[in-house]
């Protein structure tokens, strides 16, 4: 008869048991409008042939064509949330994924669902789609922190730069990293990428600090001085990024109950190290090589 099934439940759906339409303000207060049939035309599972569906064509087909009603089970609870009908669903991730791979699937389910069907998260998935919504304002607070300390150590506005300038390679390698492993942008990998800003930083300041110095002491040009830094500090960076990355090691290739979140945050940390420290070696003299020559023109204007 040209007849959707999705047009059939949705009518079914709206006549039984309501559909949620807008909201309207009524002294002050917010109320849902729903809209039903009459409370004569839904006591009785006869009532559903008084209802009739628009078909293909256009024309209004009625629901007693190609359906019966007959008794059965119903739920012998019925749940509201926020004055919606709903119902509540538990379950926690399976082995390998973390607790953010689980709600983007949950989520996804959802999308396909009929209009009307939404979802709302609860305790700690609710703290946690919470706390992903205010990732942004953390690293923007992350970095201006370095940045404001990293000025107070070396009494300069300029040099900072040349070490924050290296900050989103480290990030870059992060995001890679995690999606070669196909995994998600969660809250545990979010916790790693903060982690990440600050080991970024940690390569291009063993590199920057030296240079200051010889530059301050012995008079060598920017050129020089970073050059010689580099070729100074290069052991004690592949050391100390060398024994973090393999202490991460193990949250990477971890399997079991909450290994998600642990390949979550060791993917990206290790990611993270592994790009700072190699493209640090190279773009740290760049950076400060750049930067130096930029305000010097400017102090001299």
């Amino acid at each position: 008869m040209g007849v959707a099934l999705s047009d059939i439940n949705q009518t079914i759906s709206t006549a039984f048991g309501s559909s949620y339409v807008n909201d309207f303000l009524n002294q002050g207060r917010v109320k849902k409008v729903y809209v039903q049939a009459g409370t004569p035309f839904r006591m009785l599972p006869d009532n559903i042939n008084q209802w009739y569906v628009r078909n293909a064509s256009g024309t209004m087909a009625p629901l007693s064509a190609y359906s019966s009603t007959e008794w059965t089970y119903g739920s012998p609870r019925l749940e509201r949330y926020n004055g919606i009908p709903s119902m509540e669903i538990l379950g926690e991730a399976a082995a390998g994924k973390s607790t953010g791979d689980a709600m983007k699937f949950m989520a996804d389910l959802v999308a396909k669902l009929p209009a009307g069907v939404g979802y709302s998260w609860t305790g700690l998935s609710y703290q946690e789609a919470l706390s992903s919504n205010q990732a942004p304002a953390l690293y923007a607070i992350s970095l201006v922190v370095v940045f404001l300390a990293l000025a107070a150590l070396y009494e300069s506005w300029s040099i900072p730069f040349s070490v924050m300038l290296v900050v989103p390679l480290g990030v870059v390698g992060a995001l890679l990293a995690t999606d070669l492993r196909g995994l998600s942008n969660d809250v545990y990998f979010q916790v790693g990428l903060l982690t990440t800003i600050g080991l970024s930083a940690k390569n291009a300041i063993l590199i920057v600090e030296f240079a200051v110095e010889m530059m301050q002491k012995e008079g060598k040009t920017p050129i020089e001085a970073i050059i010689e830094a580099a070729r100074m500090r290069l052991r004690p960076i592949l050391m100390t990024s060398l024994a973090f990355i393999l202490g991460v090691l193990p949250l990477v290739i971890s399997h079991g109950a909450g290994s998600g979140a642990q390949n979550a945050v060791g993917t990206g940390v290790m990611g993270g190290m592994f790009a700072a420290t190699v493209l640090a070696i190279y773009f740290v003299p760049v950076f400060f090589v750049v930067v130096e020559h930029l305000f010097a023109r400017f102090k001299k204007a």
